[in-house]
């Protein structure tokens, strides 16, 4: 998996937790330093983890899918990504009730926003990719997307969070097609 491939695929994931991450601090959440930093480690860190977890779970059995590995890889990614684009038309326009940048509501923020990362994981075994370089890229971008949404969102308001999410999707889609495309057409 080329570079360029990692990063539009990281950004994607990133969505669900700059949305989050936007809305926390248009809803007055993330005020001080602490609270960003709470927000972008616990997003970044969960969606490092997860493809990890995806791609351990998927390893064991990707000897058996070893034929229909692009279909599968298409599958997760055009599930994720259509996923995402579905709760970005959602109407959720209301501000958070509860802190998100605390306690175990930043727990299962983290996980839930980072759910996408983990049949990503499982993607990625089936295609053989060495998962901690994109684990990490994915980890790191996650981080740094949120901390720009936080700042966005201080300004903005949570005007642009839905529209993330369609964007990420889409962008999990077009990888999805850019992976099945030439394994259908060109056998690669």
């Amino acid at each position: 998996m080329h570079l360029l491939d990692i990063i539009i695929m990281s950004t994607g994931l990133a969505m669900d937790a700059s949305a989050v991450s936007m809305a926390a601090a248009a809803c007055g959440y993330a005020r001080d330093r602490r609270a960003v930093f709470r927000l972008a480690f616990h997003f970044g860190l969960f969606q490092f983890m997860m493809p990890v977890i995806g791609w351990l779970l998927g390893t064991g059995f990707v000897s058996y899918v070893r034929s229909v590995d692009h279909w599968i890889a298409f599958a997760l990614l055009a599930f994720v990504g259509g996923r995402m684009v579905r709760e970005g038309f959602a109407d959720t326009d209301e501000c958070l009730h509860k802190d998100p940048s605390k306690g175990l509501t930043m727990v299962m923020l983290s996980f839930a926003t980072s759910i996408d990362a983990l049949a990503i994981g499982l993607g990625l075994a089936v295609m053989d990719v060495n998962i901690w370089y994109p684990s990490a890229i994915i980890g790191i971008i996650t981080c740094a997307m949120s901390v720009s949404a936080i700042y966005i969102g201080k300004r903005a308001g949570a005007a642009f969070g839905s529209r993330m999410e369609i964007v990420g999707g889409i962008i999990l889609i077009g990888l999805g097609l850019k992976i099945l495309i030439p394994a259908l057409f060109f056998g690669a």
